[in-house]
């Protein structure tokens, strides 16, 4: 998956982190709860698994799982 500049990005994180891709995120607070989103765009390869029945993979680093909200975004068009 590749990570895409969200709209409206808040912050990046990793910026400085030369061992992580940087990622843009937009910092929410919907109905009393803190969100960060980011927005991903799968590969060719990874979109025809998709295709094909695959599935998509999470992967927390840690020990710890935090709540997590994992969703679909509808095609938007270029900026």
């Amino acid at each position: 998956m590749q990570a895409l500049r969200i709209s409206n990005a808040t912050r990046i994180l990793a910026e400085e982190q030369d061992e992580y891709h940087a990622l843009a995120i937009l910092d929410e607070e919907i109905g009393g709860v803190n969100h960060m989103t980011s927005v991903w765009e799968p590969t060719p390869a990874e979109l025809q698994q998709l295709i094909d029945g695959g599935a998509v993979r999470l992967t927390i680093l840690g020990t710890a799982h935090p709540p997590i909200m994992l969703t679909t975004q509808a095609p938007h068009p270029c900026e």
